[in-house]
């Protein structure tokens, strides 16, 4: 089958072959015809290493598909049914899934870097995050297959399976944004424009959308914003929309820690400050004891939306159903496997937003 491959970290281009054949499906696994998976900035930072992944990887963790097998102890999914893939799969065991954390569960995140259900002949290889849906088909956890209504259009299920669901649940779940509330959103990518339509959605008053493309204001406030600025602009905007007290919410969605010192700064005192941009590793944060203390506000992470996506994907499907959940207008293209290094390179240039690969 055909799939797209990365042979070393730090390489600009995937190795689109055909030969790439699946592992058996073990007996609590899933096998799954990929028929839709976005091209999301968390592959760029897999393929650059931000994000470490192990080699040769399948990339792609955001998609939706068709189960077509499931392992003997599986009752959760069967074959024919619609499946968002979930990147990240809980055990439903461990204390961080009995304590309503699913999206922090590390078993199957630490099975992705010693076991992949990929082959190149007689050579392992691996799919990012466990999944690798750049891919015609995969095998998951059934954890990692979650069932949606079938009228649920295949991109739209895409999108829900990562941008979605990590901007607007970031929104939702981790910030709870109150309504009559002001936000500001820092990174308009396709999971900063999520976070926007997370804040309205929760009926915030003003949402502040910041990119330095000003080409990206215009959908971001087609999907939620009240206002858009570049980064030189925010000075004026922070005093004209809250008199320089700051926003009640800053989210940043970017990964670096210069915006995330941004998003600090215009959040008010006592407000919520949420990371939702992954990060490296060595890009460290400074913010002084003083303010971490005296300033009250609260410095919050949010993975995945902090999803319980057994609810969460058929929540969000409903609300694009019911029009509430704008993700037509956030594809700029649709486009095949074979065209991901194309794909690959609009997104690193910040021409792209986000691009769909389409699988008959």
């Amino acid at each position: 089958m055909r799939a797209a491959l990365l042979h070393t970290v730090g390489d600009d281009k995937l190795d689109i072959r055909d030969d790439v054949t699946l592992a058996p499906v073990g007996p609590t696994q899933v096998r799954v015809k990929i028929r839709a998976t976005g091209v999301c900035h968390s592959d760029l930072s897999a393929m650059s290493g931000v994000v470490p992944q192990p080699v040769p990887l399948v990339l792609g963790h955001e998609g939706a598909g068709e189960v077509v097998e499931v392992g003997d102890h599986v009752t959760s999914v069967q074959p024919g049914d619609h499946v968002i893939i979930n990147w990240r799969p809980s055990c439903q065991e461990c204390a961080l899934c009995v304590g309503g954390q699913p999206y922090l569960c590390m078993k199957y995140i630490v099975e992705s870097f010693t076991t992949g259900n990929f082959r190149i002949g007689d050579t392992m290889a691996y799919g990012m995050a466990g999944c690798g849906t750049w891919a015609e088909e995969i095998v998951v956890p059934w954890q990692g297959a979650i069932k949606v209504d079938p009228s649920l259009p295949w991109e739209a299920a895409a999108l829900i399976g990562c941008g979605i669901t990590t901007g607007v649940g970031a929104a939702i779940n981790t910030a709870r944004v109150r309504p009559g509330s002001t936000v500001a959103v820092i990174g308009c990518g396709g999971v900063g424009l999520s976070v926007i339509q997370g804040a309205r959605i929760s009926g915030a008053r003003t949402i502040l959308a910041v990119d330095p493309l000003a080409a990206k204001h215009e959908l971001a406030l087609k999907v939620g914003a009240t206002h858009a600025v570049t980064p030189d602009d925010l000075p004026g905007a922070l005093q004209e929309l809250t008199g320089g007290a700051g926003f009640d919410y800053g989210f940043e969605v970017v990964g670096k820690s210069a915006t995330i010192q941004s998003a600090w700064q215009l959040t008010r005192q006592g407000g919520d400050v949420i990371v939702v941009g992954a990060g490296a590793m060595d890009d460290m944060v400074q913010i002084s004891a003083f303010s971490l203390l005296f300033e009250g506000k609260n410095l919050l992470s949010s993975l995945y939306g902090e999803a319980d996506v057994r609810h969460d994907f058929p929540y969000f499907a409903e609300l694009y159903k019911a029009g509430q959940l704008d993700l037509d207008s956030m594809i700029s293209a649709r486009i095949k496997l074979t065209d991901l290094n194309e794909a690959v390179a609009a997104l690193r240039s910040g021409e792209a937003l986000r691009q769909i690969v389409l699988i008959d």
